[in-house]
């Protein structure tokens, strides 16, 4: 059986400098932890490969971009239909993020739309694996953000 890698302690300094700011040189996070650049590098790459850093991404405000309705649409979903919907959802660029939940609804889709058309033509779509229900956000108090490690 594989051993599961546990990064330690200079590994969540790594996560945590790299959280706040992806674009931080290896050199950089080198000098602030006082380790040499090739260390950091390798540290890096072991938690790249081990799946514990999964990418690195700009935030970007949308709204600049005209996607000014942001929305969680709830849907149930027969378990049969699962896959089928997953891979319907995976090839709509407006979704944000999609997650299987517990509760009333098996899911809860975050989508950004330029238009409340657009966000109708979605839930129409959507209602074909189940019923829905749509919130639209008037405004965020807490932006997505990460948790400390």
């Amino acid at each position: 059986m594989a051993e599961t890698y546990t990064p330690d302690e200079t590994d969540r300094k790594i996560i945590d400098l790299l959280m706040k700011n992806a674009r931080m040189s290896v050199k950089e996070i080198a000098k602030k932890l006082y380790l040499t650049s090739p260390t950091v590098s390798t540290r890096i790459k072991k938690l790249r490969e081990n799946g514990i850093i999964t990418g690195y991404h700009t935030s970007v405000d949308l709204s600049y971009f005209g996607y000014n309705i942001k929305a969680f649409v709830n849907l149930e979903v027969d378990p049969k239909d699962k896959q089928d919907f997953y891979d319907f959802i995976a090839g709509i660029p407006n979704v944000i993020e999609c997650n299987c939940v517990t509760g009333d609804y098996s899911m809860i889709i975050e989508v950004a739309f330029k238009r409340t058309e657009e966000l109708d033509h979605l839930i129409n779509v959507l209602q074909k694996y189940g019923h829905t229900k749509t919130l639209i956000v008037f405004s965020t108090s807490v932006e997505h953000r990460d948790v400390p490690v």
